[in-house]
């Protein structure tokens, strides 16, 4: 029979404690490792609340308002038109027979501009002037008739009273006979009339005729067959606001300046306004004059004058993109010394289409945020960009 051997128990006890250690350290690996997986969690969690809050938060561009200087001009646009223009209309209703100038002509005052063919008043004169040899005619009769009554009424041959109706016939005779005669003087200028004439010394600026064209007069489908203007001194009208009227004032010099003469400045002179503000508009008009002997002014042009007058106060000036146009008004965002955004109201005194000049409610120091975001808020938090720069406003 084989003997059974019993293992040691001195030897078994080292392998014992091993095992104990190596069970020991996987105890504290696993540990570690679910430790290590947790803190992995939260810091996950903890950088994607972050990133969320940040990315919540909204990034904006701050720009500085600039301070506008006393020196500063009000560019304003205007309109240019002649010192004088008038429309020539027909004053009788005819033919074209001819026509004498045309755009562009200058022409004298009393000058004719075209003659009218008007059959039908040559006929009315006519008859005019045989009711006229008739009336008076009536009235020399009558005339006559009264002198022979008041003869036989001084020596009782006839009654007072057919002596009376004698000289009230006369007096009925000769108010036809003024009647007539005023209507051959009527008709006698309506065919006057068939002469256009140039009212005053100009330009031809339009001409709507030609010769054989009917011509009806006294109708609301009446058009101008020519228009006359006197461009040697030009008239331009500006509406100016409210708040620069206090400082425009008879007798100021302007610079104006049309689109075809860039780099040409015209000097122009305030000589009257209505010194009332339109309640539509909110602004005053002003009219200036400038002389115009080469002719480089033309009617009807749009201008730009510039005046020289500042903001009136601390006026700063900023790019239309930075306001806010709301419930409570015009507003602009910016920010504070907490970074958060605040909404503040301002007073706009002059608006140049790209950019407005501000009279109230914001200085050159404040930061203000461009375009900001529509569904910006009062203490809502905001980033500011890196680049930073001055307001874009131009003038």
């Amino acid at each position: 029979m084989s003997e059974i051997v019993h293992p040691d128990p001195v030897a078994t006890e080292p392998q014992r404690g091993s095992l104990k250690k190596v069970g020991i350290v996987a105890a504290v690996i696993a540990l570690a490792l679910v430790a290590f997986g947790i803190f992995t969690r939260h810091r996950s969690d903890s950088q994607l609340a972050t990133w969320t809050t940040a990315q919540s938060t909204p990034i904006v561009t701050v720009i500085r308002p600039t301070a506008e200087g006393a020196s500063d001009a009000l560019t304003l646009p205007g309109n240019v038109q002649a010192y004088n223009s008038a429309a020539i209309y027909a004053r009788t209703t005819g033919y074209i027979r001819k026509w004498f100038v045309d755009i562009g002509d200058p022409v004298r005052a009393g000058q004719t501009l075209a003659i009218l063919d008007a059959p039908e008043v040559d006929q009315q004169v006519a008859a005019a002037q045989a009711d006229l040899q008739t009336a008076r005619a009536n009235q020399s009769l009558a005339a006559s008739t009264a002198t022979r009554w008041r003869d036989l009424l001084a020596k009782d041959a006839v009654s007072k009273q057919e002596t009376d109706e004698k000289i009230g016939d006369l007096a009925a005779k000769s108010a036809i006979a003024s009647a007539a005669s005023a209507n051959v003087r009527r008709l006698g200028a309506l065919q006057g009339f068939t002469r256009l004439t140039a009212p005053f010394s100009g330009v031809v600026t339009s001409r709507s005729t030609q010769v054989g064209a009917l011509v009806t007069a006294g109708t609301a489908a009446s058009t101008p067959l020519f228009t006359i203007a006197d461009v040697n001194r030009m008239r331009i009208y500006v509406r100016v606001p409210q708040a620069y009227s206090g400082q425009t004032r008879q007798g100021m010099h302007a610079t104006l300046t049309v689109p075809e003469y860039p780099g040409r400045d015209f000097d122009v002179t305030l000589t009257r306004s209505a010194d009332a503000v339109d309640p539509q508009s909110g602004t005053m008009l002003v009219e200036l004059q400038a002389a115009n002997t080469d002719r480089a002014l033309k009617p009807g042009a749009y201008a730009q004058v510039k005046f020289p007058v500042g903001a009136g106060g601390t006026g700063v000036r900023l790019p239309s993109s930075a306001l806010v146009i709301g419930a409570k008004g015009t507003q602009v965002a910016v920010v504070g010394s907490d970074g958060k955004a605040h909404l503040k109201t301002i007073t706009i005194g002059r608006d140049d289409g790209d950019s407005v000049a501000i009279s109230a409610g914001l200085t050159a120091s404040d930061r203000v945020i461009d375009s900001p975001p529509d569904s910006l808020q009062t203490d809502d938090p905001v980033r500011i960009a890196p680049s930073t720069g001055p307001a874009r406003a131009k003038r």
